[in-house]
């Protein structure tokens, strides 16, 4: 006995509204491609898909793919928008299983059971007060104007890079304005030179010597 039909607008087990996107034999075993969906289930497809594409499961790749061709056939077919959409339900039923074998010694063999998987991703429309939620937090992030997050990334770095220039044209000037005063002005002896003190006292003495002959009194 089969169970009921899943179309692209409803899902009767749950008597849920979406629309859903199947992979039939992926070749793969339906326990593997379960714990992938455990992770975005309930999430929307933005934050699903960065999870996705950061997974390192090798059952990631389809899912992802699946997930991508769910979101397309909402927009195109229900005229959905893509950034109010989430996983509203995901699965993976057992599909038929390959049977191979493996020589061995003495004539025997060993049974090689190849499993494969259909895969269900059904996304729907978040309601009103969730989507509010997730603009805020896209808002939050930086990505609020509709730009990618990768885009306002670089210009944080443009304005970086124009402030650091700016910064060293303001030390270029400066460091000329100095220059320029220091030509100008006259040179000055500096009194912590080691030949400053020993001149000065020189031409002390010099002074004093002069001052005692004019004031001595010519002898007759």
């Amino acid at each position: 006995m089969t169970g009921p039909k899943l179309n692209e607008k409803s899902y009767v087990a749950g008597e849920r509204s979406g629309t859903k996107a199947t992979a039939k034999y992926v070749r793969t075993s339906a326990s593997k491609v379960r714990v992938v969906l455990d992770l975005v289930r309930g999430l929307d497809v933005k934050s699903a898909d960065q999870i996705l594409q950061l997974t390192e499961r090798h059952t990631a790749i389809p899912v992802r793919k699946l997930l991508a061709s769910a979101v397309a056939n909402a927009v195109n077919n229900d005229n959905q928008d893509a950034d109010e959409l989430y996983v509203i339900a995901c699965f993976a039923d057992e599909g038929p299983t390959l049977k191979r074998f493996k020589p061995r010694a003495r004539g025997r063999a060993s049974r090689i059971l190849k499993r494969t998987c259909h895969v269900t991703i059904i996304v729907a429309r978040m309601s009103d007060a969730r989507i509010a939620i997730v603009q805020a937090r896209a808002e939050r992030q930086g990505a609020g104007s509709g730009r990618p997050v990768a885009t306002s990334r670089r210009d944080r770095v443009a304005r970086s890079k124009e402030q650091a220039a700016d910064a060293g044209a303001e030390a270029d000037a400066a460091s000329d304005a100095i220059a320029v005063e220091t030509e100008e002005s006259p040179l000055v002896a500096d009194s912590s030179m080691p030949g400053a003190n020993q001149d000065n006292a020189t031409e002390e003495a010099t002074d004093t010597a002069s001052d005692t002959a004019a004031d001595k009194p010519e002898e007759n």
